[in-house]
C-alpha cells in the first residue's frame, strides 16, 4: 500500500516480496528521471517477510528511509548478512525510529504517523531469538496535517483491543486485516496445520471476529486487506462477502485507489 499528501512524495506502508510488481504497476512510483523515485519512504509495522522483505529489492544507489519501531529494526538488520547489500555506500539506509504513541512527521510530507501496539507474534526467523516486545507489531494512523483528515491501517492483528477502539475511533478511513475467514481455515481446505490464533490473525467471520468491531466503527472507509487465498471472501457471489458488503465493508483489490 502507498500513501501521499500531495501525489509527489509517496510513502510505502510494508515492502513486500512482489514490491517491483506493484511499483511497475502503479504509475506515480515510477521515476521521474534517471536515478530517481518518488518514494521518499517506507514503513513498516513488523519484521515479517511478508512485510519486510522487499527492502533488499531496493539495493540500488538512491537512499531509502524506512520508518520502524527499534524491535522491527532489530530484527531485520542485526545478523542478517544479506542486510549488507543495503550498506553499500554512507547513507544508503537511514531508519527513523517510530515510538508508539508518538506522532512522527514523514519526511518531504504533510503526512505524519502514529504507531501503536497490536497483539501479534515475533516473525517466525525470530522465535526463539530474544524477547517478545510490545513493538514487534503495531498499527498506524497516518494523518494529513493540512487537512486534519486520517486513515488507519493494521495489515495484522492477533485479537480485538481497547487499543484499536481508541485508535480507530475518529478516522475517515481503516483498511485492516482480512486474512482469514475463520479460525480453522487452512485445516478445513487441507493446506496447512495451523489456526489462524496460532499464526497472530483474528478471523474476520464469526460472533467475535473482525467485522463485529468493524461494522460499528464510524469511518466512511472500512477495507478488508491482506487476504489469503483461501479466505472465501475471495469469492464475489459468496454468502461471506455478501455479509461484509451489507455491513459497508470493501474487500481490497489490486490496483484500488482511495481518496480521503
Amino acid at each position: 500500500m502507498a500513501v501521499s499528501a500531495d501525489g509527489e512524495n509517496w510513502f510505502l506502508l510494508n515492502a513486500s516480496p512482489e514490491i517491483r510488481e506493484q511499483i511497475e504497476s502503479f504509475p506515480p512510483l515510477a521515476p521521474r528521471h534517471l536515478r530517481h523515485s518518488p518514494i521518499a519512504g517506507i514503513v513498516l509495522t513488523n519484521g515479517d517477510l511478508d512485510h519486510c522483505l522487499g527492502l533488499l529489492s531496493l539495493r540500488e544507489s538512491h537512499p531509502i528511509t524506512v520508518y520502524a519501531t527499534d524491535s522491527v529494526r532489530i530484527g531485520f538488520t542485526e545478523g542478517n548478512l544479506l542486510y549488507r547489500t543495503l550498506e553499500r555506500f554512507e547513507g544508503q539506509v537511514t531508519w527513523q525510529q517510530l515510538s508508539l504513541g508518538v506522532s512522527r512527521q514523514l519526511e518531504k510530507s504533510a503526512l505524519s504517523i502514529t504507531a501503536f501496539p497490536i497483539p501479534g507474534k515475533r516473525p517466525i526467523h525470530l522465535e526463539g531469538r530474544g524477547k517478545a516486545s510490545n513493538e514487534d507489531n503495531v498499527g498506524l494512523v497516518i494523518r494529513d496535517r493540512t487537512t486534519d483528515r486520517a486513515l488507519a491501517y493494521v495489515p495484522a492483528a492477533a485479537a480485538w483491543t481497547a487499543t484499536l477502539d481508541r485508535m480507530l475511533a475518529a478516522v475517515e478511513g481503516v483498511f485492516f486485516d482480512g486474512t482469514f475467514w475463520s479460525d480453522p481455515e487452512l485445516l478445513t481446505a487441507g493446506v496447512g496445520h495451523k489456526r489462524a490464533a496460532e499464526m497472530a490473525h483474528l478471523p474476520v467471520g464469526g460472533p467475535s471476529g473482525s467485522l463485529a468491531h468493524l461494522r460499528r466503527l464510524g469511518a466512511a472507509r472500512r477495507v478488508l486487506i491482506h487476504i489469503n487465498n483461501t479466505n472465501p471472501l475471495l469469492l464475489d457471489d459468496g454468502p461471506e462477502r455478501a455479509e461484509v458488503t451489507a455491513a459497508g465493508i470493501e474487500v481490497a483489490f489490486d490496483g484500488m485507489e482511495i481518496v480521503l
